[in-house]
């Protein structure tokens, strides 16, 4: 009861009130989480600190400091998400080469995508099936909370991604219905570290999600990576590129490394929007 009254008297009102005043709003939050709270700073700085050890502690202050505004930023476009219009929706996230994953619809040819919590994944999960000849779904962990998970996968899901839940995955696959192409965030910490890959990953031993080379083989549906990139505040650009057409041929985890190694190089160009308040290296091997 609580969650829906602070929903509709919070979330909702907030999520109608123009960019202007939305970023306004970010601004607020980031004192209030970066200087006053200090939300999960902790974790923050040692993943910083071990990602790139050769970085002054100026330069980690730096990218800590702009990773939380932009975290900030990320929270109320979210929230923003709730309303968004279509148009608004085109405007503020554009894929740069759609023709590129629809070139395998139009052949019948269903593909996954992978990509990370980097920039803003919310806005580029709703607005893939705006682009794209698939059918698109989306892989997600359902929330505990059964009303605020309703309310996310009516949002994610308004402009055409279907979402299906992760324990349902494999279903997606099975399906004989129009080409889909099924959409996956593999930079999470796996709930299971036996099943995992491992690798080097930002300088650290590191367990990778193995799900989509996994299918990518069992089905042979080439795999191609999401790559996001922040055009300006408020403003993403999406690029597709292609990981393999020929799955069942690659060696032994090459699938797996060569979406981890691209999404790490997106990290190691510009850090400050990567998703570091997760507890990525929980597990060791």
């Amino acid at each position: 009861m609580i969650t829906r009254i602070l929903y509709y008297i919070f979330i909702v009102p907030i999520s109608l009130l123009p960019y202007p005043l939305l970023y306004f709003i970010s601004d607020i939050l980031y004192l209030a989480i970066y200087k006053v709270i200090g939300y999960r700073k902790e974790v923050v700085l040692t993943n910083l600190k071990n990602s790139f050890p050769d970085k002054s502690a100026q330069e980690l202050k730096e990218i800590m400091s702009n990773f939380y505004r932009h975290f900030c930023d990320i929270v109320v476009e979210s929230v923003k998400g709730f309303t968004i219009s279509e148009k608004q929706l085109r405007k503020r996230l554009i894929i740069k080469n759609p023709e590129f994953a629809n070139y395998f619809a139009d052949k019948g040819q269903s593909i996954i995508f992978v990509g990370g919590h980097y920039n803003n994944w919310e806005l580029c999960a709703q607005a893939f099936a705006m682009y794209s000849n698939h059918k698109c779904i989306g892989i997600y962990k359902p929330l505990s909370s059964a009303f605020i998970n309703n309310k996310i996968y009516t949002s994610r899901s308004k402009y055409g991604m279907n979402l299906v839940a992760m324990k349902q995955a494999k279903k997606s696959f099975e399906k004989k219905s129009k080409p889909r192409a099924i959409v996956f965030g593999s930079d999470q910490n796996p709930s299971n570290p036996n099943r995992a890959h491992w690798m080097q990953f930002l300088n650290q031993d590191t367990a990778v999600l193995f799900g989509v080379e996994k299918y990518a083989k069992e089905y042979n549906w080439p795999v191609v990576f999401v790559s996001i990139s922040k055009a300006k505040r408020g403003h993403y650009e999406v690029e597709y590129s292609l990981i393999t057409d020929k799955p069942t041929e690659q060696p032994h985890g090459k699938i797996t490394e060569d979406f981890t190694n691209r999404l790490e190089q997106d990290i190691i160009n510009q850090p400050q929007y990567w998703l570091w308040t997760h507890k990525r290296w929980k597990h060791k091997r």
